[in-house]
């Protein structure tokens, strides 16, 4: 498939520089597949269009400030985003850089806090650092790091964006973009929905650049993931099986949650527990083998993330659903509204 087939036209107006200003009081666009009906909701609704006995599945993995600001020996200005590596040594990170003058290989550069780094490989922006820290790098990211908001979001990032920023559920350091579509929820809703029968459950996917990489080839089928680790519990292993068996859906929020579920499918309808990396790339025509429902954001024209939706939802209701988006001054991307396709 041409990948013009996943373009369309956003004012730049509709970008949400922001998050709405309580969690959860955003739009839910609601797509059935096999009628091809769009409904407009708020996202408070969603309770009405799932079902006891229905398993929400998520994604707990939880954003890393991992932008650091640092400067050369030379003085020059240098920005990293820190990629975490899970096959690397101690203290080594891979790493978007970029800053004033050529980055050359054993530069060593100073950060907040007496913290230093030294680059070890560089190429086209992206490398490998060494730090030279006893504790937790991690820890030490809290202290000085910078949230990594997303290009289109034209700002530096906030003291919101450090709760905003993550889910309510977020757990497990990982990441350097949100799963954006748990966002949405809140304490009250997830404990509602679980009164009223509907049960969740958590896989990790820590997003990398693998979910956000451009697309670069004319046919997608050329484009190549590259990999992010996934860990599936036994325990969500049994409750998508228990759902399955028990006539509910699984309702996949987010598509990092949607990539887990369906690199790891047993071939019958349920998943696999363990632990590992996936490159899957989800694009129209997929079959999809485990997932019944998906909870998503909208997303950026020619992005692996519509093709995946594009995928689930059919491409034309997409693409239909997308106008009237548009059309109705729906926010746009990682702070924006919501859809629910079933």
């Amino acid at each position: 498939m041409r990948i013009e087939e996943f373009d369309y036209h956003l004012p730049l107006s509709l970008i949400a520089q922001y998050p709405s200003s309580q969690r959860g009081e955003t739009s839910l666009m609601v797509l059935r597949r096999q009628t091809g009906a769009i409904e407009h909701q708020a996202f408070q609704d969603i309770a009405k269009y799932l079902h006891a006995g229905d398993l929400l599945v998520m994604n707990n993995t939880r954003v890393l400030p991992a932008r650091l600001i640092g400067k050369k020996e030379t003085g020059g200005r240098i920005e990293m985003l820190l990629i975490p590596s899970w096959n690397g040594r101690k203290g080594e990170w891979k790493a978007l850089i970029k800053g004033t003058g050529k980055v050359k290989r054993g530069a060593r550069i100073r950060f907040e806090q007496a913290f230093q780094g030294e680059i070890e490989e560089v190429k086209d922006g992206k490398g490998r650092v060494i730090f030279s820290y006893q504790g937790e790098v991690t820890e030490l990211l809290q202290k000085i790091g910078h949230i990594p908001l997303p290009p289109y979001i034209k700002r530096g990032d906030e003291p919101l964006d450090r709760e905003r920023y993550q889910t309510v559920f977020a757990e497990r350091d990982g990441s350097i973009a949100a799963p954006t579509a748990g966002l949405h929820f809140t304490h009250p809703l997830l404990q509602s929905l679980k009164e009223n029968g509907v049960r969740t459950t958590m896989i990790t996917l820590h997003i990398g650049t693998g979910t956000f990489t451009p697309v670069k080839a004319r046919d997608i089928e050329d484009h190549a993931m590259e990999a992010e680790w996934i860990e599936i519990s036994e325990e969500t292993a049994r409750e998508i099986k228990a759902t399955k068996a028990g006539g509910g859906r699984i309702i996949s929020v987010g598509t990092t949650t949607t990539r887990a579920l369906e690199s790891f499918s047993d071939g019958n309808g349920g998943v696999k527990s363990g632990k590992g990396t996936t490159s899957l790339f989800i694009y129209p025509p997929y079959r999809f083998r485990v997932i019944d429902g998906l909870v998503t954001n909208f997303h950026l024209p020619k992005s692996t993330l519509i093709m995946l939706v594009s995928a689930f939802a059919g491409k034309d209701l997409l693409v239909r659903a997308y106008q009237e988006a548009v059309h109705r001054k729906y926010r746009f991307y990682s702070y924006g509204d919501v859809m629910l396709i079933l």
